[in-house]
C-alpha cells in the first residue's frame, strides 16, 4: 500500500484537485434545495435571473422578495451572478451554471494556495495544507451557489502574483496587473475576504524589498480599494435608501457584535474545531501551532498571528451572525489548513503522515456528503412554478409562508412577500398586502409541518401546499 501510493501521481497535488473537482460534479445540476444554506443560494439565483430576464445592468441588482417594489436592493457585489447571467446568455439560463463557476474558480484557488504556500514552506507542508483544505468547509461550499470560497480563491490568487511581483523581475508588471484584477475582483465579490490583505504587511516590512516597488504597490493597492470602499460604503446605502429595501446585512457596532459573540461563545468556538476542518483536522491545527512555537517557525506564527487578529475583527462586526452561520469562517479557514498541514510535517515518519491526512479527508468528506442531497420537505418546490402558472400569471404578486427564507419565491419565478404564518393569520397583514398587489397566498404544508387555514377561496390544494386568492 506505501510503494502504491508512492507513486508519483499521487504526490501531485493537480491530480488531487482534478479528483476532488470531478467528486463534486456529483449532482451539480441539482436545484438549490440541499440540506445547508439553500436560502443563500436562491437568494442569489433570483438576481441571476433578474439579470437574464430583465436589466442586466450589474451597478443594480435585483432579488424576489421586496414585495411592491422593484427589488434593486444593496448587497454584495454580485459577480459570480453576473458570470452565471454571462453563460446564460450563450446557453440559457440555468441555476446549476453559478455551481461550476464557483467549483472551477475555488479549484483553480487551491491550485494557487499550493503555489503560494510552496514560495515559504516546505513542499510537505504545502501539500499537505492543500489536501487538507479542499476536505474542509471548502468541500461543500466550493460546489454551492455563493461568493465565499469564490471570493476567498481570486484573493489568494491576487496574493500569488504579488508575491511574484515583489520577488522576481520578470513579468513584474504583468504581475502587479494580475494581483490588482483578482483581489479588486475577490474583496468586491465578499468583503470578508479582503482580511487577508492585512498578510501584506510582511512584504512592506521587508527591508531587502525596495521602497520603489512598495511605493507602486502601495499606490496600486490604494487603487483597489477605492472602488470597493465607494460599492460597499456609497453605493450600498445609496440602493437601500433609494429603493427602500434592506436586505444585505453590513455588520453592527463592534461592542454589540463584542456581547453577541460573548453570549454565544460555544456557537462561534465551534466554527473553529468543528465547521473549519472538522476534529481531526483541528487536531492536527494545535499541533502545527505546537510544533511552530517548538521550532520557534516565526513566519509561521506571524502569519496566525496577524490573520487572526485580522479575522477577529470580521468577527466582532458580524456578532451573533458569525456564531449562526458556519460559512463565515470560509475566509480564515486557509490559514488554519495551513497550520494543520504544518502540523502533519512535523511527524516525520511517512506513513503516519498518509494515516492522518486520510483521517482527515476521510472525516472532512464523509461528514459533509449529506450536503449533496435535498431537503425532502422542500423538493416539491421544483414543482411550484408550473402549478402557479396554471391559473396565475408570472407578474402576479405572492406571499409565501417560509418566515425569512426565499427559496419558495424563487421556485414560483414569482416576486412577492415572505411572511410567517402569524402575520398570515393577521387580517390587518393580508388587507396590507392585498392593497398593495398581492394576489395570491402560497401555504407550504410540509416545510411549516402543518396546514394553515385562511378565510379565503383556495384555489389548488395539494399534499405539498395550498394556494388561496385574495
Amino acid at each position: 500500500m506505501k510503494s502504491f501510493l508512492a507513486l508519483p501521481i499521487f504526490k501531485d497535488i493537480r491530480f488531487w484537485i482534478i479528483l476532488f473537482f470531478l467528486v463534486r460534479m456529483y449532482g451539480i445540476t441539482n436545484p438549490p434545495l440541499e440540506v445547508a444554506h439553500n436560502w443563500r443560494q436562491t437568494t442569489g439565483t433570483m438576481v441571476t435571473r433578474n439579470f437574464y430576464e430583465g436589466s442586466a445592468n450589474i451597478l443594480y441588482p435585483r432579488i424576489d422578495f421586496a414585495g411592491e417594489k422593484t427589488g434593486i436592493t444593496g448587497m454584495e457585489f454580485p459577480l459570480l451572478n453576473y458570470l452565471d447571467y454571462c453563460v446564460s446568455e450563450i446557453f440559457g439560463y440555468r441555476h446549476w451554471y453559478g455551481r461550476l463557476i464557483n467549483l472551477i474558480v475555488s479549484s483553480l484557488g487551491i491550485w494557487y494556495f499550493f503555489r503560494l504556500l510552496k514560495r515559504y514552506f516546505s513542499p510537505e507542508t504545502a501539500f499537505n495544507a492543500s489536501i487538507i483544505l479542499l476536505a474542509s468547509i471548502w468541500f461543500a461550499y466550493s460546489r454551492k451557489i455563493m461568493p465565499d470560497t469564490f471570493a476567498t480563491s481570486l484573493v489568494i490568487i491576487g496574493f500569488y502574483y504579488a508575491a511574484c511581483y515583489f520577488e522576481e523581475q520578470k513579468r513584474r508588471w504583468l504581475n502587479l496587473v494580475l494581483f490588482a484584477c483578482f483581489t479588486l475582483l475577490g474583496v468586491l465579490a465578499k468583503l470578508p475576504a479582503g482580511f487577508l490583505l492585512v498578510l501584506y504587511a510582511f512584504f512592506i516590512l521587508n527591508r531587502y524589498i525596495s521602497i520603489r516597488l512598495k511605493i507602486v504597490f502601495f499606490t496600486v493597492s490604494g487603487m483597489i480599494l477605492a472602488p470597493i470602499a465607494w460599492w460597499y460604503f456609497s453605493w450600498v446605502p445609496y440602493l437601500v435608501e433609494k429603493y427602500q429595501f434592506w436586505h444585505f446585512f453590513m455588520g453592527k457596532p463592534i461592542s454589540i457584535g463584542a456581547k453577541e459573540l460573548v453570549d454565544n461563545l460555544g456557537d462561534g468556538l465551534k466554527h473553529f474545531y468543528d465547521s473549519a476542518l472538522k476534529f481531526a483536522g483541528f487536531g492536527l491545527f494545535l499541533a502545527g501551532l505546537f510544533f511552530a512555537f517548538r521550532k520557534r517557525d516565526k513566519l509561521l506564527l506571524r502569519i496566525l498571528g496577524l490573520g487572526f487578529a485580522a479575522f477577529l475583527v470580521i468577527a466582532l462586526k458580524a456578532g451573533f451572525t458569525f456564531t449562526h452561520h458556519s460559512y463565515y469562517i470560509i475566509p480564515f479557514v486557509p490559514l488554519m489548513a495551513l497550520a494543520a498541514g504544518y502540523g502533519v510535517a512535523g511527524f516525520r515518519n511517512k506513513t503516519v503522515q498518509i494515516i492522518l491526512l486520510t483521517l482527515i479527508v476521510l472525516e472532512g468528506t464523509l461528514n459533509q456528503l449529506h450536503d449533496f442531497r435535498l431537503k425532502e420537505h422542500e423538493a416539491a418546490f421544483e414543482k411550484l412554478e408550473a402549478y402557479m402558472d396554471s391559473f396565475s400569471k408570472r407578474s402576479d404578486l405572492i406571499a409565501v409562508n417560509t418566515g425569512d427564507n426565499p427559496t419558495a419565491i424563487y421556485f414560483a419565478h414569482r416576486k412577492g412577500w415572505v411572511a410567517s404564518n402569524d402575520e398570515l393569520l393577521n387580517a390587518s397583514f393580508r388587507e396590507d398586502i392585498h392593497q398593495k398587489g398581492c394576489k395570491y397566498i402560497v401555504i407550504l404544508k410540509r416545510y411549516l409541518g402543518g396546514e394553515l387555514y385562511l378565510p379565503l377561496t383556495r384555489v389548488m390544494d395539494t399534499e405539498d401546499w395550498a394556494v388561496y386568492k385574495l
